[in-house]
């Protein structure tokens, strides 16, 4: 039976079995979908073996590995040079495995009918989500963009390379009145240290969006609520950008119409 799967360092946690597992159901599609536990120094071996295997049809990559995986799988639509990190890995027409980013697609749907050009935004994160972030705001024109990050320097280094005007910071920084704040670390996921801004500078139309799903209802998010400001959780991204992989991984679409029922499932 052909299978793909989701890898990462740690995987446990992820819902990405539960999400492909509903869609191949909804469709009678023969197939599987799970999770794979590889740590860094696994990647290399991982994509070896897996390339050898006919019934794999590739992966999702989740933390930490959406900028090293890059160095082992090619590369056709050059997003080395525009996102700088890969979020799946599938089998091309003649065989092979390529590379894609479906991470800044899957941000970007649910608040692709906002006018952010020329709005400020913040960003939390400067790691591989961060990459897919900040390429799609990039693209519609939004500054200035404040990263904050463990690692200030490696943030002004993603607003170089994004061609982006800004500022950058340590996390707990004061924040700056923005549009649209995006929390695009591992900040607030099980497992991890809380995200603990301060948003009274926000103002009262901001949009608040974390990308971390578990749990789905993050301290930010409900700081965000508690505040009235209009939130958007992690689901949103992870489903819209699991969507693209699920085509190229089943050659089939995914019964879209069926979100809210797949949001139900997700959330038990």
């Amino acid at each position: 039976m052909s299978y793909a799967e989701v890898i990462g360092d740690p995987i446990a946690h992820s819902k990405s079995p539960l999400i492909h597992g509903f869609w191949l159901d909804a469709l009678g599609i023969q197939a599987d979908y799970r999770r794979c536990h590889v740590r860094p120094d696994e990647l290399a071996g991982y994509f070896e073996q897996r390339r050898a295997d006919p019934a794999w049809r590739g992966c999702n990559i989740t933390v930490p590995h959406k900028e090293a995986a890059l160095a082992y799988v090619p590369d056709p639509g050059g997003v080395r040079d525009t996102i700088g990190a890969i979020n799946t890995v599938f089998r091309d027409e003649s065989g092979g495995i390529a590379g894609t980013n479906t991470d800044a697609a899957g941000f970007w749907s649910p608040i692709s009918a906002l006018d952010l050009a020329d709005k400020p935004v913040v960003v939390i994160g400067a790691g591989g989500a961060a990459r897919a972030v900040l390429f799609a705001l990039s693209r519609v024109g939004v500054g200035p963009v404040t990263i904050l990050n463990r690692t200030p320097l490696k943030a002004a280094g993603l607003l170089a390379a994004f061609g982006l005007k800004g500022n950058v910071g340590p996390i707990g920084s004061a924040l700056p009145q923005a549009a649209l704040l995006v929390n695009a670390s591992t900040l607030g996921m099980a497992g991890h240290p809380p995200l603990e801004l301060d948003l009274s500078p926000l103002p009262d139309d901001a949009i608040v969006y974390d990308i971390v799903y578990a749990p789905l209802q993050t301290p930010l998010l409900q700081a965000a609520e508690d505040r009235g400001l209009e939130t958007i959780d992690g689901l949103e991204m992870l489903i819209g950008q699991a969507a693209l992989a699920f085509e190229l991984f089943f050659d089939a679409a995914p019964p879209r119409e069926r979100d809210d029922e797949l949001r139900t499932l997700l959330t038990r």
